[in-house]
């Protein structure tokens, strides 16, 4: 079992973090975050066309690279680092892992080229008004109507929902869970755009008024397909976290040498030390954690529910208290507007809550260890 990266995925790290280093650095972030919309369409186009990243983790017959878990979670990683504002996370690793687990093969050449090519803003629509993470106990159904099928129900805290051109719902049909494609302009779909304290990731609130949806893969048969898309994605969601801690630790090193207080260093300071020697272990043991869920996403074995649910639980309250650290580290200057201290503070606490919590992640655990 090998956890290090290749030369070819390092080298993909040093492309993605050149990238981002040009078309992300925090001034763009503050401006792209101010706006409707989040994300930069020129941007977003050179991306597709120039290093087709939406479609990395694509299979090629579907017009993706063909790549897998590990090179994208190169890709979250770096973006997590930058706060890179754009509809990445919910396109590719919601979106496009739902069509791959739940699809059929004419699913997935009907949905997935458009993804990969970046033509095609795409969204999963994965709770109710009651934020549960339990796709079993979505409120929202869908009836049979004529030959298809119309949606009603609720959508909340849906990452892009604004943005997005389709948009994925999970419904409980008369056969069960059932996943559906509807375009962002369906008539009876209202979306509402919902005030964040993250600022990077834009969330709306989705109303579906007998909505028309298109049937993916076979009615009553999406549970399993969804659950292991969740686990993937909380994989890669642990990535972006690794890629903040990691930030906010150089940031707070960086700055511990620069600051001079009572004639040296504060970094020279014990408390100070003490700090950064902490969250130096917080950042390490998520990249351990984080590392083995990728690997497990790539594997797709049996040992993927608990990698999952353990990096994102533990690298959820890593970051956090990195975040936080930083802040501390900082002093009264981490407190201001004008630091970027505070951006991946609140990143770090939406994260956290994005895709479940902490403690529901470790009653997932318990659960799955019967314990």
């Amino acid at each position: 079992m090998n956890f290090g990266f290749s030369e070819e995925q390092e080298e993909l790290r040093k492309m993605v973090r050149r990238f981002l280093e040009e078309k992300s650095p925090e001034t763009e972030v503050r401006r792209l975050m101010a706006t409707p919309e989040g994300y930069d369409p020129a941007v977003w186009e050179l991306m597709a066309n120039e290093l087709a990243l939406q479609g990395l983790g694509i299979p090629e017959e579907f017009g993706g690279q063909g790549y897998g878990p590990v090179e994208l979670y190169v890709v979250f990683e770096e973006m997590g680092a930058a706060l890179f504002c754009a509809p990445y996370f919910s396109s590719v690793a919601l979106a496009a892992n739902a069509v791959l687990f739940v699809g059929t093969d004419e699913d997935k050449s009907a949905f997935l080229p458009g993804i990969a090519s970046g033509k095609t803003i795409a969204t999963v629509a994965l709770t109710d008004d009651s934020g549960n993470w339990d796709l079993a106990r979505t409120s929202m159904t869908a009836s049979a109507k004529g030959d298809g099928f119309v949606l009603t129900g609720v959508a909340n805290y849906v990452t892009d929902g604004n943005l997005a051109s389709l948009v994925f719902v999970p419904a409980l049909s008369t056969r069960g869970l059932s996943l559906f494609a509807v375009q962002g302009d369906a008539v009876g779909l209202t979306r509402t755009a919902l005030p964040t304290m993250d600022q990077t990731r834009k969330q709306s609130r989705l109303e579906f008024a007998e909505v028309p949806g298109v049937l993916v893969g076979a009615e009553g048969g999406a549970l399993e397909g969804l659950t292991t898309m969740l686990q993937v994605a909380e994989s890669a969601l642990a990535a972006e976290q690794v890629g903040g801690a990691q930030r906010v630790l150089n940031n707070a090193v960086e700055y511990a040498k620069a600051r001079v207080q009572f004639g040296r260093p504060i970094g020279s300071f014990q408390a100070i030390k003490h700090k950064c020697a902490d969250m130096l272990l917080d950042v390490e043991s998520a990249k351990s954690a984080a590392y083995y869920a990728a690997w497990a996403s790539q594997e797709l074995n049996d040992e993927l529910p608990i990698a999952a649910s353990l990096a994102k639980s533990f690298c959820s309250e890593a970051y956090f208290h990195c975040a936080a650290e930083n802040i501390q580290i900082h002093g009264g200057i981490g407190f201001t507007w004008e630091h970027h201290a505070h951006l991946y503070f609140k990143r770090a606490k939406s994260s956290e809550l994005f895709l479940g919590d902490p403690a529901y992640h470790r009653e997932l655990l318990a659960q799955r260890l019967d314990i």
